[in-house]
C-alpha cells in the first residue's frame, strides 16, 4: 500500500476519533502513546524442558526513535524492562523511524547497553532498520550495546543439557530472509522460538520445525475505532495484527506485539504501546 493510501486510511481513523471530541484527540496524541502496557504471556507446551520452567523472554519492538519517541523515553523503558528481570531480551525490529535523518549519538548506545539479561540480548532487522541506508548504522549501535544480531541465524539457550533454539530472520520486506539457514543445526533441540519482524510470514513458517513465532511491525493498527477495530495495518501485518494466534495443524503459536512507538502519524487510540514478557511452562 502506498503512502497516500496509508495516510488516507489513517486520517480517516483520526477523523473518527476527532468526531468523539477534542479531549479524545488530545488523549490519542498526548496521553495513550505514553501509556506502557506490560503484557504477561504464558507459553505452555509439553516440549518445554523442566529446566526451562518459568524461564522469561522479554520482547520489545518498533520503538521508532525520532518520530515522537525520545531517548529519555527509551531510558524509562530500559528501567521498566530491567525491573522485570528477564532471562533473555529480544528486540523485533524498527529501532528508529528514519535512519538517514536520525541524530545518531552515544546516548542511544548507552541506553540500550543498560538493559540487563543474564542469557543475552538479541535483535533482528525491521523494514525501517534497512530503509534509508540504516542497515550498517543500526548494526553498529546494537553491537556497541552488546545486542547480538540474529540474521538468518540462531543461538542455543542451554540449561542442564536441555536446549532451546532462539532464531531470527532478516527483514522479510527489505532484507534477504532464509529460514532454512536460520534453523540449520546438528544439535538435538527441545523447542524453537523464531523472531520475525513481519507477522504474516507465519503462513510460511508453518512449513518448518518452529514452535513459536514472535513478531511486531503491526503497531496493532495504532488507531482502533470502537465497534470498527483497527483502521490500517502495514503490508505483511494485515492478517495477524496483535495478540496470540494458533496457525496450522501443529499448531504454530504466533505472538504479535503492538510495539512501543508510532510511525507516519503520532497517534494511538484503544491501542496502548506494550512490551511482552513470555514465561515458559511445561504442560
Amino acid at each position: 500500500m502506498n503512502r497516500r493510501t496509508f495516510l488516507k486510511r489513517m486520517l480517516g481513523g483520526i477523523v473518527s476519533v476527532l468526531g468523539i471530541g477534542g479531549g479524545t484527540y488530545y488523549y490519542a496524541k498526548e496521553v495513550e502513546p505514553k501509556m506502557l502496557d506490560i503484557h504477561h504471556v504464558t507459553i505452555q507446551s509439553p516440549k518445554i524442558p523442566e529446566s526451562f520452567e518459568s524461564y522469561k523472554i522479554l520482547q520489545f519492538s518498533d520503538t521508532h526513535l525520532g518520530f515522537h519517541y525520545t531517548i529519555d523515553q527509551l531510558r524509562e523503558l530500559v528501567m521498566e524492562i530491567n525491573a522485570l528481570n528477564p532471562d533473555v531480551i529480544t528486540f523485533t525490529g524498527d529501532l528508529v523511524d528514519h535512519p538517514q535523518e536520525f541524530n545518531w549519538n552515544n546516548e542511544i548506545i548507552t541506553a540500550l547497553a543498560d538493559m540487563n539479561a543474564p542469557d543475552g540480548k538479541y535483535w533482528i532487522y525491521g523494514n525501517h532498520d534497512h530503509g534509508g541506508y540504516g542497515t550498517d548504522i543500526v548494526k553498529q549501535v546494537f553491537d556497541k550495546a552488546d545486542f547480538k544480531l540474529l540474521k538468518n541465524s540462531h543461538r542455543l539457550l542451554e540449561k542442564n543439557g536441555d536446549k532451546i533454539m532462539l532464531a531470527g530472520l532478516d527483514d522479510i520486506m527489505l532484507g534477504q530472509p532464509d529460514i532454512a539457514t536460520a534453523l540449520q543445526t546438528s544439535e538435538n533441540i527441545n523447542y524453537t522460538i523464531l523472531l520475525v519482524h513481519e507477522p504474516d510470514f507465519a503462513d510460511t513458517v508453518i512449513d518448518f520445525d518452529v514452535d513459536v513465532q514472535i513478531s511486531g511491525h503491526s503497531h496493532g493498527g495504532q488507531v482502533q475505532v470502537p465497534f470498527l477495530g483497527y483502521i490500517y495495518t502495514p503490508y505483511l501485518a494485515e492478517k495477524y495484527v496483535e495478540g496470540n494466534y494458533q496457525i496450522g495443524s501443529k499448531p504454530l503459536q504466533l505472538y504479535v506485539s503492538r510495539g512501543i512507538g508510532t510511525t507516519r502519524l503520532p497517534y494511538r487510540f484503544f491501542c496502548k504501546p506494550e512490551i511482552t514478557i513470555y514465561e515458559l511452562k511445561k504442560g
